[in-house]
C-alpha cells in the first residue's frame, strides 16, 4: 500500500482449443531448438526461488454473487486459468474485515473474512482448489497499523489506563505557543497544543491526530483511520506474530508485508527536513527519513523469519519495498546471513523515478546489480501493482506500446529473478483514471484532485470477455466502472488469438518453466557500450545450452553483433527460441542481427 506513485507525487500495483494452438506452436519451436529439455521444473531451490506470483485484488477479479463486487468464490471460478497461465502462486491483497476506508488495508480485524469477500469456509474451499492446481496462498499482511476500528484501537482510545492503549503510538503533543512551532503544526492545535513535530501522513495532513477522550495525538503514517502500531511495545509484536500464526496454521504459504519499511518512527520525534514546495493536499513537502526504513525494523524481520522458518513448506516472507538503491535493497535480505525476507521487491528495474522511460543504461545497471550486489539472493522484479500507473502506460510512447509491452515481459521472464504480475497486465489492460473527482473511489484521490488522481485508474474490474461488465459480474453497476477498452483487451479474445500479448506472456512463462537456464543461469550483461539495445546471456545449468537476449529500446532499427564470450560462452550459432521480429525466426548467427523498433530476440547459443 505504500504509494511510490512517483509518476504523479514525489511520495514514496494460464488450456481452451484456441489458446492450445498458440502454445503447441510455441512449444514446437522450443523443442525443436532445444530437444533434451524436460517440461517438468528441475528441483533447484524452493518453491518460491524462481516462482511466477500473481496479484490478486479481490474487489476486481471476479464477482460470483453479482452484487458488483469482486470476491473470493469469484477467485476460485478463474483458478484454471490461473493454472493455465503458469502461476506458482497468488497474492491476495487485503481480504479481511474492514471499514474499506483504505479498500482492506484498514483491517478491523485479522482473522476473519469481510463479508463483502466471502466466509472463512470461502477461503478454505479457495485454498483446496488452489492446492489441486498446485497454486499456493500468499495472503496481504497489513503490520505497520489497524483500522481505528479494530477493537485493540477502540479499547486504546478509551483511556490512558487501558492495557491496549500502548498498543499504538501516543504523544501528549506540546504547547501551541513552543518555539519553533510551524504554520502546519498549528492547523491541528487542541487545548493549547499542537502536534509534538512536523510530521506529514502520506496521504496528507499531519500524521497525527487527537483524541479528546485520552487528550493525545496519535500516530498515523497513513489515513487518519490507519492508526500505526506500537512496534516497540514487545507485547504488539507478539500479538502480531500471533495473527500471521493464524494463517500460517491455516497453511497459507507466506506473506507479502505492507508498508514494511514503516514499522517504526524516530523515538526522538526529530523533526523532518522540509523539501520545498507543496504535495497534492497542499501541505509542506517534507522528508520521512525519521518515519520510515529505520534501522530496528530488521531485528523484527530476523525474529518474523526465524516464526516463518518454524513450519515447514518454505513458507516465504516478501516484502514491499520502496528503496533507493540496490544497497538498502541488500539489506532487507540480510546481506550475507540472508536471514530477513527472502523476496524483498526489487521496484528499482520496473519503476525508474519520476519519468519512467525505456533507458538501456539504466535498465542494465540495475539489472547487473541485481545480479552482482545481492550476495547471491534471489530477485523479485516488479513492473506492475495496484499502487501504480501501469507498465506499458508509464513506458509506452503511444504508438508501440504492444510492442514495449513485449519487451517489458521479456525483461521480467528472461532474467534471474522471480516474477510477479499484476492481474491484467497478461493482457495489456489500460489504466483508466477517472475525468471527474465525483467518480474518484480512492480517498486520496479525492482530497488530492485535480493533482492527484487516485489508483481507481489500475484497478478498474478484470477483464475476461467482451459480455456485459467485461465477464466479471452480472451486477448493474460495479464498484468501478469497467474500462472500454474490455471489448478487444480481454483474455477470451486474446486467448485466440497467437500473437496476442497474452500468449506472448505464456511462451515466456512456460519457456522459463521448461529450461534451467532461465530460472538459475548466471546473468551476464554483453554488448555494455550500446545505448539504444539491452542484451545478456543466461549461463547455461546442468548441461542446457546457454541463452542470449537482446532487446531494442528504441523506434529505430538496429544492427548488432553479439560477443558472449563474457560470459565464458564459445558458441557461435544460435537458434531463434522467441522472437516478436518474423524475420528473425530463423536466425542462425550472432553476427549482423537487425532487430526492427522495439524487437526482442531470445535464441539458444550452440
Amino acid at each position: 500500500m505504500t504509494i511510490n506513485r512517483h509518476h504523479r507525487t514525489s511520495s514514496p500495483r494460464w488450456l481452451r482449443l484456441p489458446q492450445t494452438l498458440a502454445i503447441l506452436a510455441a512449444s514446437i519451436l522450443w523443442s525443436a531448438a532445444s530437444p533434451a529439455v524436460s517440461q517438468t521444473p528441475h528441483n533447484d531451490g524452493p518453491w518460491w526461488k524462481h516462482a511466477v506470483l500473481y496479484e490478486i485484488y479481490p474487489r476486481s477479479y471476479q464477482d460470483s454473487n453479482g452484487d458488483g463486487v469482486g470476491d473470493l468464490n469469484g477467485i476460485t471460478q478463474r483458478l484454471d486459468y490461473l493454472q493455465n497461465l503458469g502461476v506458482d502462486a497468488i497474492w491476495i491483497a487485503p481480504m479481511y474485515p474492514s471499514p474499506q476506508v483504505d479498500f482492506g488495508y484498514d483491517i478491523s480485524d485479522y482473522e476473519n473474512i469481510d463479508p463483502n469477500y466471502g466466509t472463512l469456509a470461502d477461503f478454505d474451499h479457495l485454498q483446496s482448489e488452489a492446492k489441486k492446481r498446485n497454486i499456493r496462498i500468499i495472503l496481504d499482511m497489513v503490520l505497520n497499523h489497524t483500522s481505528d476500528k479494530h477493537q485493540w484501537f477502540i479499547d486504546a482510545a478509551s483511556s490512558r489506563t487501558n492495557p491496549k492503549h500502548n498498543y499504538y503510538v501516543w504523544n501528549d503533543g506540546i504547547p501551541a505557543n513552543s518555539t519553533g512551532v510551524t504554520e502546519f503544526q498549528k492547523r491541528y492545535e487542541h487545548e493549547g497544543r499542537v502536534p509534538p513535530n512536523n510530521w506529514t501522513s502520506t496521504f496528507g495532513g499531519s500524521a497525527w491526530q487527537w483524541v479528546p477522550a485520552v487528550h493525545q495525538y496519535y500516530y498515523h503514517f497513513f489515513y487518519v483511520q490507519q492508526p500505526d502500531l506500537n512496534w516497540r511495545n514487545p507485547v504488539v509484536e507478539k500479538a502480531m506474530f500471533d495473527q500471521m500464526r493464524f494463517w500460517l496454521d491455516r497453511g497459507v504459504a507466506g506473506f507479502r508485508l505492507d508498508a514494511i519499511p514503516t514499522l517504526f518512527e524516530d523515538p526522538q520525534l526529530r523533526e523532518e527536513k522540509n523539501l520545498g514546495g507543496t504535495n497534492a493536499q497542499g501541505d509542506p513537502n517534507y522528508s520521512d527519513a525519521y518515519q520510515s526504513n529505520l534501522p530496528e525494523v530488521h531485528d523484527t524481520i530476523r525474529r518474523m523469519r526465524e516464526m516463518i522458518n518454524s513450519y515447514s513448506g518454505d513458507r516465504v516472507l516478501i516484502g514491499e519495498t520502496y528503496l533507493p538503491n540496490t544497497a538498502a535493497l541488500d539489506m532487507w535480505y540480510g546481506g550475507e546471513k540472508h536471514n530477513e525476507l527472502q523476496l524483498p521487491m526489487d521496484f528499482l528495474v520496473g519503476f525508474h523515478g519520476d519519468h519512467d522511460k525505456l533507458d538501456v543504461a539504466k535498465f542494465r545497471t540495475n539489472l547487473d546489480d541485481a545480479e552482482t550486489k545481492i550476495h547471491g539472493s534471489q530477485p523479485l522484479f516488479v513492473f506492475d501493482n495496484h499502487d501504480n500507473v501501469r507498465s506499458w502506460d508509464r513506458y509506452g510512447d503511444g504508438i508501440h506500446n504492444q510492442q514495449i509491452a513485449r519487451i517489458l515481459a521479456a525483461i521480467l521472464l528472461t532474467t534471474r529473478s522471480a516474477a510477479l504480475l499484476w492481474e491484467g497486465q497478461e493482457l495489456g489492460m489500460v489504466t483508466t483514471t477517472p475525468t471527474r473527482k465525483e467518480d474518484v473511489k480512492d480517498p486520496i484521490g479525492i482530497t488530492g484532485w485535480p493533482k492527484e488522481k487516485g489508483r481507481d485508474g489500475e484497478r478498474t474490474p478484470m477483464q475476461w470477455d467482451d459480455s456485459k461488465n467485461a465477464g466479471f459480474s452480472d451486477a448493474a453497476t460495479t464498484w468501478l466502472p469497467v474500462p472500454p477498452s474490455y471489448t478487444t483487451t480481454n483474455v477470451k479474445t486474446e486467448e485466440s488469438d497467437p500473437d496476442s500479448l497474452l500468449n506472448w506472456y505464456k511462451q515466456l512463462i512456460a519457456m522459463r518453466r521448461s529450461d534451467p537456464t532461465l530460472r538459475d543461469g548466471k546473468q551476464i550483461m554483453i554488448d555494455e557500450s550500446n545505448s539504444s539495445v539491452l542484451s545478456y546471456v543466461r549461463e547455461g545449468v546442468a548441461g542446457h545450452p546457454s541463452i542470449i537476449v537482446a532487446l531494442n529500446f528504441t523506434d529505430q532499427p538496429q544492427t548488432i553483433s553479439l560477443d558472449p564470450s563474457k560470459a565464458k560462452v564459445s558458441g557461435k550459432t544460435v537458434s531463434t527460441l522467441l522472437t516478436n521480429a518474423p524475420d528473425l525466426k530463423q536466425s542462425t548467427t550472432l553476427q549482423n542481427i537487425t532487430l526492427p523498433p522495439y524487437a526482442l530476440w531470445i535464441g539458444s547459443i550452440k
